[in-house]
């Protein structure tokens, strides 16, 4: 059986879950959902669609039966979004779920009374995805990581795992409006301290290769990868090639620490995709976007790979151990 669809613990949601009856209501319909995404499925189950899954299934959502998902994946090419927005529009989805920032832009340009529900989006008011958390206005609501200034936190984490770092290498995709604001929050920090800051960029696999080759020869003492789904689906590739030159690596999200990086704080990215699902569940129950506020992370999650500690020769702080909520042995 595909690994999306099998069952996971059913989460705490009952607030946000309506009464079965109103569910049985609709039993006969079959749902049409448009997911537009930037990167498939892998053989993990660490892609977000996965735990997106889960909980649908959980709220009684089964594909081919009362559900129908029209997947579409632009695969790191933010220009194909348009184009695929415009096809689920013409399909007469439900719902569109839109994973990234560039999804969401896309949909709302072809659509303004199809609900759009935002997978994980950095800071959807600073984008101008939706007029205020709290009253986003439109047909776009869901969750949000609100990264704020969590990317300076996992500088400050990283330092006090590497406190002799003086090079702070950081990978930025440079199409990502949230990963330069978090670049200027990080340099300026790093700066404060007295460290000289790499700015690597990279928009395709052979380009993060090419940036930690540079990272190597340029004797960087530290990696911070900020947010990005090309960087999270190239996790592995960012791990071994870390490893391989002993590169300590933050970022993040969990997936990264448990493809072999160093540590990872923040929100979980699949704790978001599971949320997004209640948001979908409620709007296929009536609910309309603009009256759904925009839920904030309430949870951040400290991982430390020790393996990968004691492969780079560093000892984990006390403090950090800790703070760990997982440390992965």
């Amino acid at each position: 059986m595909n690994s999306r669809r099998k069952l996971v613990i059913a989460l705490g949601a009952g607030a946000l879950v309506a009464p079965f009856g109103a569910f049985a209501q609709q039993q006969g319909k079959v749902w049409r959902l448009g997911y537009l995404g930037n990167w498939r499925p892998d053989s993990t189950d660490s892609h977000p669609s996965v735990a997106f899954l889960r909980t649908l299934r959980e709220l009684g959502y089964v594909e081919g039966k009362n559900l129908v998902i029209e997947w579409r994946y632009a695969d790191n090419n933010l220009d194909r979004f348009p184009g695929l927005a415009a096809e689920l529009v013409q399909l007469k989805v439900d719902v569109i779920l839109a994973a990234v920032p560039a999804a969401v832009k896309a949909a709302q340009k072809e659509s303004t009374t199809i609900p759009i529900i935002m997978g994980t989006i950095g800071d959807p008011v600073g984008l101008g995805l939706i007029k205020s958390l709290a009253r986003p206005g439109g047909n776009v609501t869901g969750p949000a990581t609100l990264t704020g200034d969590l990317a300076s936190k996992r500088f400050e984490m990283l330092h006090t795992m590497v406190p002799k770092l003086s090079r702070l290498a950081i990978l930025v995709n440079p199409s990502n409006t949230t990963s330069e604001m978090d670049f200027e929050r990080v340099q300026s920090e790093a700066q404060k301290r007295g460290l000289k800051v790499m700015r690597a960029e990279a928009q395709t696999p052979q380009e993060i290769d090419n940036a930690i080759s540079t990272m190597v020869r340029e004797k960087a003492g530290a990696l911070l990868v900020l947010l990005n789904p090309l960087f999270q689906q190239q996790r592995s590739q960012i791990a071994e090639l870390a490893l391989k030159h002993r590169l300590p690596v933050s970022a993040g999200d969990p997936i990264y620490v448990e493809a072999g990086c160093l540590m990872s704080y923040g929100p979980s990215l699949a704790d978001g995709f599971r949320r997004a699902a209640i948001y979908v569940d409620k709007i296929f129950k009536g609910a309309k976007p603009a009256d759904l506020p925009v839920e904030q992370p309430t949870k951040f999650e400290l991982v430390i790979n020790r393996n990968t500690a004691k492969a780079l020769g560093l000892t984990i702080p006390q403090s950090l151990l800790i703070s760990a909520d997982k440390v992965i042995e």
